[in-house]
């Protein structure tokens, strides 16, 4: 006879699964709480500890981990394999569905350190891997949604490939669990160190439509912790695609780095306008001002409450979504006619700590990039010697802050509050210069104009004097720093080294 092993938290369909194993003729094998639910249901089930002859240990946490149980999965259909698992009294155990302790809960719910420590299933883990291991004579389970395939055809139906599938959904199931605890027990870089070892897991959030062309295919997967994203409510509109997600995550790590009310345009993952006023409605207008082409099709992301005032301006404009802490209910009445406008309200939760690219064969991890240096610890190396006042202040927060979140090369003007010209993924800083400067045009004069690494030339300062530059904020570090300094000083423009830059390839 065959048997199936059945230890599962989730008792969603479990009761179905092995009456359509038992009418295949199986019997079933149930540790203490699936035991009690099926018997319940009045379906005939053994015991664990009938079967291995002992009770639990030290209060549950020691149930399945004994030899009876591993001979009776692991066993192969040889000669001496079917003498040991008959010496020991294992049964054979055809199907294995398990599912691990609830880890993810107790650390979304934000439970101590001791009590995630007794979250971390031992026995569960290693069963799943047995099954696994020997997919092609067990078949291995670990969710509810697995069930209903199973229902739909004979045990000995499923092939071996399908077998192996159903293994390699289980061992990553069981990697998605390890990579979760590795890093709820300790940050993967210590004091900036990086280990021999990396591990990135995800559950699946949202199966998207395709990437970022209609031949790409695509898939939303989210980390454990209810964070970022996983936080966000969708009130309007149809899911967010590919491209929308990245554009999200772009307009909203630079929204946050602004203060409150400030509101940002991005389109392809870039800033396009930005506007800091007294309230969201006023920053929205500075902010379209400031590219109304671009913005078209674009992002707009808000550091506050989306308000009625907010809401009729955006209205006039085509946007693929708008993020904010929140959308009164005027703002929904009025976004709420555009079917299609995802509107996305977004808490202030914590930024992701680490960039991953994948390249051929691996990937390269670092720390997210954050602004560490405040105005106040800028170094003034040319120009006037006198301070800035509240709008030069003010303008030159926006335009660092700005330039850290626009691609390299990065150059920002900003005047009263607004971005007034963006240059970014030039291959030279001069192009990035004249890009941003032509856009800002009249604009430029009296402005502040960033950049996000240091002046390999004097050129970058000679084509802002021609516009009117009033101050310039770059990192400093060059070999040919004079050329700038001396290129500012001539056309009496306030030039502030940040020693810090913030390259975004």
């Amino acid at each position: 006879m065959q048997w199936a092993l059945l230890s599962v938290t989730n008792k969603q369909g479990v009761d179905q699964l092995a009456r359509h194993l038992i009418a295949q003729g199986l019997a079933i094998l149930a540790t203490g709480g699936t035991a009690s639910y099926l018997e319940g249901k009045s379906i005939p089930v053994t015991r664990v500890e009938t079967l291995t002859g002992f009770e639990t240990l030290l209060a549950g946490r020691v149930k399945t981990l004994h030899p009876v149980l591993y001979a009776g999965i692991l066993s192969q259909e040889t000669d001496a394999d079917v003498r040991d698992r008959t010496a020991v009294g294992a049964p054979e155990i055809a199907v294995v569905a398990v599912d691990l302790y609830a880890f993810e809960e107790a650390l979304a719910a934000q439970a101590p350190l001791s009590e995630l420590v007794e979250a971390i299933d031992i026995g569960g883990v290693a069963l799943v891997r047995a099954a696994a291991k020997n997919f092609e004579r067990v078949l291995v389970l670990t969710r509810p949604e697995q069930y209903a395939a199973v229902l739909e055809q004979p045990l000995a139906s499923w092939t071996v490939d399908e077998r192996r599938a159903w293994a390699v959904d289980a061992l990553r199931y069981v990697a998605y669990y390890d990579a979760m605890i590795a890093d709820a027990l300790g940050e993967q870089s210590q004091a900036g160190e990086f280990g021999p070892y990396w591990v990135i897991a995800g559950r699946r959030f949202d199966t998207l439509r395709y990437g970022e062309n209609p031949h790409q295919t695509a898939g939303w997967y989210r980390w454990p912790v209810n964070d970022g994203f996983g936080r966000a409510h969708l009130l309007n509109g149809k899911a967010l695609s590919y491209n929308n997600v990245l554009d999200a995550e772009a307009a909203w790590r630079l929204v946050r780095d602004l203060p409150p009310n400030s509101v940002v345009a991005v389109k392809h993952q870039i800033p396009c306008g930005v506007g800091v006023a007294a309230t969201p409605a006023e920053s929205y207008a500075l902010c379209y001002a400031a590219d109304p082409v671009s913005i078209y099709g674009g992002i707009v992301a808000v550091h506050g409450r989306v308000d009625e005032a907010l809401a009729r301006s955006l209205r006039n404009t085509f946007l693929e979504v708008v993020i904010g802490l929140e959308f009164t209910p005027e703002a929904m009445a009025v976004l709420g006619q555009k079917k299609n406008l995802r509107l996305l309200a977004m808490p202030l939760t914590g930024q992701r700590p680490f960039d991953l690219r994948m390249v051929a064969g691996g990937f390269v991890v670092q720390r997210t990039d954050r602004l560490e240096r405040t105005l106040d610890q800028f170094r003034q190396v040319a120009g006037p010697v006198e301070p800035l006042g509240p709008a030069l202040r003010r303008d030159t927060e926006i335009a660092w802050k700005t330039v850290s979140h626009v691609r390299s090369n990065a150059i920002v003007v900003v005047k009263d509050g607004a971005s007034a010209g963006i240059g970014g993924g030039e291959t030279n800083r001069i192009d990035a210069a004249r890009h941003a400067l032509e856009r800002a045009g009249s604009r430029a004069r009296g402005a502040v104009m960033a950049s996000d690494g240091y002046f390999p030339f004097g050129d970058v300062v000679a084509e802002a004097a021609q516009y009117g530059i009033a101050v310039i904020v770059e990192p400093g570090g060059s070999r040919r720093d004079g050329e700038s300094i001396e290129a500012a000083e001539k056309a009496g423009i306030q030039l502030w080294f940040t020693a810090e830059r913030h390259f975004t390839h």
